[in-house]
């Protein structure tokens, strides 16, 4: 039986920019360049990981995604940062506020979702949104409300405009029964394709020692019309590992790098520019 439309409209979205790529490089398997919360590492960013400088300058640079993390605080408003803590303050255990006075290493305030979604409109970059794991569903249940929420808001809320990917296997379930159109991505690496698939979740996006361990998980993802991404790749070796399996997607702190080895000079389309 072939796969529903639901399934493949969003493994279809992945399909048809490699496509694009493809046409630019015909000598490699295209494959999608993610910059792993943000292009960081960039001269405009200064290091401030997660930043809005950090998603302009992965918009400047071109590639496909901008991976990002968002968290919830104690007065629940949904901030983005990926650790636990900002400047020793626990995001979970106290409001915007007194987060709102940290900051990051380029002088920026730490950004609301908000903030960082005004951003993103900026250009047709996709964001790959990381919610969290939170100490209950509940709390997940309300950061995931909330991002979409925000999303709905700022005319994102676009299966060609973001992903949602987690550690969570709470949060990626949600998600995927109330967005069947969107890609989902788990990414804690202990789930077999098969499993996610029958659970409604349509994309994995393991570190790249669990492909290492298990690369027959990219056919058989493939073979479920499920996308496949890798996290987080910054040698060149394992970036031509994963080239040459065929994932449909590297996240990668280096993207420049990522951008040599996959051989495109160009990984949007140029009216997504």
């Amino acid at each position: 039986m072939a796969p529903s439309r639901t399934v493949l409209f969003p493994f279809l979205h992945f399909v048809g920019a490699l496509l694009l790529t493809l046409l630019c490089a015909p000598c490699t398997h295209a494959q999608m360049i993610a910059a792993h919360r943000g292009y960081w590492k960039s001269e405009g960013a200064a290091l401030s990981q997660n930043s809005i400088a950090s998603l302009r300058e992965a918009q400047n640079l071109g590639v496909w995604g901008s991976e990002f993390d968002v968290r919830l605080t104690s007065d629940g408003e949904v901030i983005v940062n990926h650790d636990p803590t900002i400047g020793g303050v626990t995001v979970a255990s106290n409001p915007l506020s007194r987060l709102k006075a940290m900051t990051l290493r380029n002088g920026e305030a730490p950004s609301t979702l908000e903030e960082y979604l005004l951003q993103g409109k900026k250009a047709r970059t996709v964001l790959v949104l990381e919610l969290k794991p939170l100490k209950t569903q509940a709390l997940e249940d309300e950061l995931i409300e909330k991002c979409e929420q925000a999303l709905k808001e700022y005319d994102l809320l676009d299966p060609e405009r973001v992903i949602f990917i987690s550690f969570s296997y709470h949060i990626c379930q949600a998600l995927a029964a109330a967005n069947p159109t969107f890609m989902v991505q788990y990414l804690n690496g202990d789930k077999t394709p098969e499993e996610l698939y029958k659970d409604g979740i349509k994309g994995l996006d393991y570190h790249h020692s669990v492909i290492r361990s298990h690369p027959d998980y990219v056919q058989r993802a493939h073979d479920l019309s499920m996308a496949v991404n890798v996290w987080t790749v910054d040698k060149e070796s394992d970036m031509k590992y994963l080239v040459g399996l065929g994932v449909d997607c590297i996240t990668t702190n280096e993207p420049e790098l990522a951008r040599k080895v996959i051989g495109s000079s160009e990984i949007l389309p140029p009216s997504l520019h």
